[in-house]
């Protein structure tokens, strides 16, 4: 027991392990797997409960680019999925199923879990991560935790940032790798038709913009800026009425965050949905993963820009913002009487699931954080990589997604309304994924792996950054550690053509 500066007692616990896992993420929790099946003892630990990351949070339809780059425990992972549902592998499922296989792998290995966990400080001597020091949430007490190996599979990247680990926010110009996906990008897919007006009073700028207009200036394509692709949440709904709670209007609704979307639909109304507002991916039992489609949809442009560096209470404050633009929403599209009756008799047949998230008022307690901190490694992953220009030979995985970035920012473009940032790019191979981007220089730090935000490029992490490439990775940094325990080598000495042979990679 000690005595905190405010006076009150506070109670310090000490942990011993082999290694500590950072984010209780699909890749957080296949590492931690690897890590148990390597021999290690392994600490699970992250800032809230849920388990699983967007896997569990509503990204049932999984983004895969080509299965056959998926391998090893990750691709266990669906096939555990396939025999819930009774075939040999599943790639789409509903949200409780994975969390279930999630919880499922903790209890198997006997994963030490601690949820609610938030990192306060990261010891460092000589180069290396010595203990975390953790407060227990639910408890209020401080652990530290120390361990010989540390590995970060947070979407934040938390870790690495508080163990001084190089990182970059934001977008590089096309300059700076010498690419022509990167930076400032203004396309043609999930936006705007011509013609949509931007002002609160159409044809008055003196008036004011429409709510999620920014007022900043077009850069020249290819332009570096510290803006984010947006983020947005996987919704899970369902339309078997005995399973479905209807939309309500949430607290705090404001149905002028809304007027753009009517805007747009005068100019262009769809048939359904289903297009050029949400895309529907159809799951089990009469449920859907919705996502984000067109140039007004579920993504919250422009508004996650502080999130990497903000603080707890900061991001709390973000995800409550994207919680009541997403409830508002799908209560604006089934009951505001200026949507097209036929839009709007359509949205009434869906409804949050009893079945889904049901400690959290069925609805995912999982943000969409489609980046955030990238860290700047010893190699860094680029858009060569991806399009098979350049072929690493220290390849731990393969990665095989299209090159996918969402908007970035929504400006004023000679006198409409454009969403900036949206790229989509693919039609390249799988490609092998460097083992030094998801490690630090060594002068950095020699026990910390970052398989998550790892070391690549904006649009390149566009490509890589997919859920079962997360697991590859993590099943990657775990083998590595337990190879840099077992030599008692940095994890930057280790034999990686050893590395390569255990995970049966094959360049």
């Amino acid at each position: 027991m000690v005595w905190s500066l405010n006076g009150q007692a506070q109670n310090i616990k000490s942990v011993q392990t082999d290694i500590v896992i950072y984010g209780a993420t699909s890749g957080g929790v296949i590492a931690a797997q690897a890590a148990a099946l390597n021999g290690l003892q392994v600490l699970l630990a992250d800032p809230v409960k849920h388990i699983g990351g967007m896997s569990s949070g509503g990204l049932g339809q999984t983004d895969i680019g080509n299965k056959f780059a998926i391998t090893g425990l990750a691709r266990d992972f669906y096939r555990e999925v396939g025999k819930h549902y009774g075939k040999p592998e599943q790639w789409i499922f509903e949200p409780h199923v994975a969390e279930e296989i999630f919880k499922g792998i903790i209890s198997k290995h006997k994963i030490d879990y601690r949820p609610n966990y938030r990192l306060e400080k990261v010891e460092i001597k000589k180069g290396k991560i010595r203990a975390l020091h953790f407060t227990d949430k639910s408890e209020g007490s401080i652990v530290v935790i120390k361990a010989k190996m540390f590995i970060d599979c947070s979407y934040e990247g938390d870790l690495m940032a508080r163990a001084g680990i190089s990182y970059t926010v934001g977008r590089e110009s096309n300059a700076t790798y010498n690419e022509t996906f990167n930076g400032v990008q203004l396309l043609d897919k999930h936006q705007f038709p011509d013609g949509v007006d931007p002002y609160k009073i159409k044809g008055n700028p003196e008036s004011g913009l429409l709510y999620g207009i920014m007022p900043d200036a077009l850069l020249p394509n290819g332009s570096a800026d510290k803006k984010l692709q947006a983020y947005n949440f996987r919704l899970c709904l369902t339309n078997e009425p005995s399973n479905k709670i209807p939309v309500s209007k949430p607290e705090n609704y404001d149905s002028s965050r809304y007027e753009l979307l009517l805007r747009q639909l005068a100019v262009y109304t769809p048939d359904s949905l289903n297009w050029q507002l949400m895309h529907f991916a159809w799951m089990p039992n009469h449920k859907t993963d919705i996502n984000n489609c067109g140039g007004f949809s579920t993504d919250m442009i422009g508004t996650n820009y502080n999130y990497p560096e903000a603080t707890e209470s900061e991001r709390e404050q973000i995800i409550k913002d994207h919680i009541a633009y997403t409830k508002g929403l799908l209560y604006f599209i089934g009951h505001d009487p200026r949507m097209p009756q036929h839009l709007r008799n359509e949205m009434l047949q869906w409804g949050y699931p009893k079945d889904e998230y049901v400690t959290n008022e069925n609805f995912t307690p999982q943000l969409y954080i489609r980046e955030s901190r990238r860290m700047i490694g010893p190699y860094v992953m680029t858009q060569q990589n991806c399009q098979g220009k350049e072929i690493v030979q220290d390849g731990i995985g393969l990665a095989a997604y299209t090159m996918d970035s969402h908007n970035c920012q929504r400006i004023v473009v000679n006198g409409m309304v454009k969403n900036e940032g949206d790229v989509q790019v693919g039609g390249f191979p799988p490609y092998p994924v460097s083992y030094r981007s998801i490690i630090p220089h060594k002068n950095q730090c020699q026990n910390l792996l970052v398989p998550v935000c790892l070391s690549a490029s904006h649009i390149a992490y566009g490509s890589i950054r997919m859920e079962p490439v997360f697991m590859v990775l993590g099943q990657a940094a775990a083998t590595a550690a337990a190879k840099a325990i077992k030599t008692k080598k940095a994890v930057q000495e280790i034999d990686v053509r050893a590395l390569q042979m255990a995970l049966g990679f094959v360049n």
